[in-house]
């Protein structure tokens, strides 16, 4: 079992630890990727323009969307991380290749310098 079966799968969930009323912005905000504070401030300006249908909407989420398990013990991986890969998978990714390769150069230089005869001869000079 490796790290990545670990991460649980991309699901919608009402999250009720971040609830003002029921979750369900807090879901979608995770879900997608997006800023809590913008997403509510979404949904009141679709409150306020198309009542009757935002709240048919709402309560409708509400009773057909699960909410998430808190007592489900949650991996330890950057939030942040999880949401820029999310709005701009991308970008996310691109910076992840240039992160290894750079890590990789760095780990070729160091096996260079290892298996270097300099650095044989240091570690016997060290010995004496």
């Amino acid at each position: 079992m490796n790290q990545y079966d670990q991460i649980p799968n991309r699901r919608f969930y009402r999250q009720k630890e971040k609830a003002v009323i029921a979750g369900v912005r807090a879901g979608l905000a995770d879900y997608f990727g997006f800023n809590l504070k913008v997403s509510r401030f979404i949904a009141f300006i679709a409150l306020l323009m198309a009542m009757p249908v935002t709240l048919i909407i709402y309560f409708a989420t509400v009773v057909l969307i699960p909410s998430s398990n808190v007592s489900t013990p949650q991996t330890e991986f950057d939030a942040n991380f999880r949401q820029a890969l999310r709005s701009s998978p991308a970008k996310t990714m691109t910076d992840v290749k240039r992160r290894f390769q750079s890590l990789d150069s760095r780990l070729a230089r160091l096996e260079r310098h290892v298996t270097s005869p300099k650095f044989n001869l240091d570690r016997e000079i060290r010995n004496l």
